[in-house]
């Protein structure tokens, strides 16, 4: 009964492999430390506690962060384009809860749940950040 439990244990091990063929394509992004603390009293966010509206605030994580309000929640993307080598073309523009990418392709992603959107069905989502509520001010961070 051991020897079928370490057999077993064996297997499904050596069946997990950290070089999946999704991550090996999604190789673009720094892990950068982010920690953003923003003020919801400040005028450049008034439009973020309504739902369905997005701001970008640039100089943090690869290009930039942004963040979406679903209503319910906060969520902070990276404003980089996770299936681009960063280059000019290749930050986000939020509009409501999508963001596209300036290149010619013009990547869509949600900003609730991160996946591209249309026909395409790119590898690489989003990259997600951690957001607090404490009060008015939001922190964002990994």
């Amino acid at each position: 009964m051991k020897s079928v439990s370490c057999l077993i244990a064996l297997i499904i091990l050596s069946s997990c492999s950290k070089n999946s063929p999704n991550n090996e394509n999604c190789k673009f992004l720094l892990d950068l430390g982010v920690n953003v603390n923003i003020n919801l009293s400040l005028p450049q966010y008034s439009q973020l506690p309504f739902a369905g509206n997005s701001v970008y605030i640039p100089n943090a994580g690869n290009a930039g962060i942004i963040v979406a309000s679903t209503g319910a929640d906060f969520l902070a993307w990276d404003a980089s384009d996770p299936n681009h080598a960063p280059n000019a073309c290749s930050a986000l523009t939020p509009t409501g809860l999508e963001g596209t990418c300036g290149c010619e392709d013009k990547n869509k992603y949600s900003l609730v749940t991160g996946q591209s959107l249309g026909s395409n069905n790119l590898p690489c989502s989003l990259k997600n950040y951690r957001v607090e509520k404490n009060g008015n001010n939001l922190l964002i961070f990994n």
